[in-house]
């Protein structure tokens, strides 16, 4: 059974106000508004110190005239942050071999 999961992005936002039991209205700083669903807020984006930023899911913000940011996120159907994993692939440079030296202790 595979997981639903939402991309969602963090925007910062003046006001987030509910206007009924399954709507908020968003307010972004240059002061464009928009009804957003609330299923589709997922919380609050507490690692932003200097204004409100909430979790929205990115679908809706493509049709939406709010301002969005750039910060990334997975969530699951419950509404828990999924675990954000960076795979790196490292190749180590080649390092020509240009003399040897034997150790006399090590030698049989």
């Amino acid at each position: 059974m595979e997981m639903k999961r939402t991309k969602c992005i963090s925007v910062r936002l003046e006001a987030l106000v509910s206007i009924s039991d399954r709507a908020y209205k968003a307010t972004d700083f240059n002061g464009n508004s928009d009804i957003i669903p609330k299923s589709q807020v997922f919380g609050r984006d507490w690692d932003v110190q200097k204004s409100e930023a909430y979790w929205i899911a990115e679908w809706i913000l493509k049709q939406k005239s709010i301002t969005s940011g750039k910060k990334e996120a997975w969530f699951n159907e419950n509404g828990d942050m999924l675990p954000t994993i960076t795979v790196t692939n490292h190749i180590p440079e080649r390092i020509e071999v240009t003399e040897i030296k034997t150790i006399k202790r090590l030698k049989k």
